[in-house]
């Protein structure tokens, strides 16, 4: 049977032959968006919070300064200025076995250790890692968003009786996460796309499929610029559904 070829060069025989490892490699590029960016979130907040932290008073200035900002600050500081490529491998090759191993976990041992690495190894190291990165970055725009609020919608909270934690829940990020909506989905667009790099630690998502593909058949247009269609697809849903909340609050704001 002849190749089928478009453009005399163009190969989607190949595609449809792989066409199962191509969508299971997007459904797992999904996956890993979505609970990296719901963790990452999180996560993100809580440090941002701790950034944030003050207290008037001894001893509770000491711990706010040397237990709370100043860890955060090293955090933000480290993830953000190395590269996310390095933080996956530390992660998958240095970090992990020392807490899942057979015999040195200090998490998991046993062969339920050996098990859990050599089937789910490079999806746990790839989402911890993206999880830690995403939060340094998203913890920036917490902190922006949170301290562009007037100081005094805090005082107004406290004013009727609101503990500093309901001030923070009730009346200031409410505010925040308005503005805060852009730059936090641009977060998500950008780890959506940063799934691609955990392909070198073994995980089968999309770019892990090309690569497959590419070495079967030596050919790199169709894999490539098949992954490259499915990234731009992916984004642009993602960006139109921001757009839709932006609008959606935007109008609830005028009500």
């Amino acid at each position: 049977m002849q190749p089928v070829e478009w453009f005399g060069w163009f190969r989607p025989d190949i595609l449809v032959e792989y066409k199962d490892l191509f969508i299971q490699g997007a459904w797992m590029t999904l996956g890993v968006t979505v609970v990296c960016v719901l963790a990452g979130g999180i996560w993100g907040l809580l440090l941002a919070l701790a950034r944030l932290a003050h207290a008037r008073h001894a001893p509770w200035s000491g711990v706010c300064r040397y237990l709370l900002r100043w860890p955060s600050t090293v955090y933000v500081s480290f993830f953000r200025g190395t590269p996310l490529f390095v933080q996956i491998l530390l992660m998958h090759f240095a970090v992990m076995p020392l807490f899942i191993h057979p015999t040195s976990g200090l998490l998991v041992t046993g062969d339920f250790a050996r098990t859990l690495k050599q089937d789910h190894g490079a999806l746990i190291s790839g989402i911890v890692a993206l999880t830690l990165n995403s939060a340094a970055y998203i913890s920036e725009v917490f902190r922006a968003g949170i301290q562009s609020i007037a100081r005094g919608q805090s005082d107004a909270g406290r004013s009727l009786g609101f503990t500093p934690g309901q001030v923070m829940r009730h009346v200031v990020l409410p505010q925040a996460f308005r503005r805060m909506l852009p730059p936090l989905g641009n977060n998500a667009i950008s780890l959506l796309k940063d799934t691609s790099l955990i392909s070198a630690i073994g995980l089968a998502e999309m770019a892990y499929a090309a690569r497959t593909v590419a070495g079967a058949y030596s050919r790199y247009w169709e894999p490539y610029l098949a992954i490259a269609l499915a990234y731009w697809l992916m984004t642009l849903a993602l960006t139109g559904g921001l757009r839709r909340l932006e609008h959606h609050l935007a109008r609830s704001d005028r009500v």
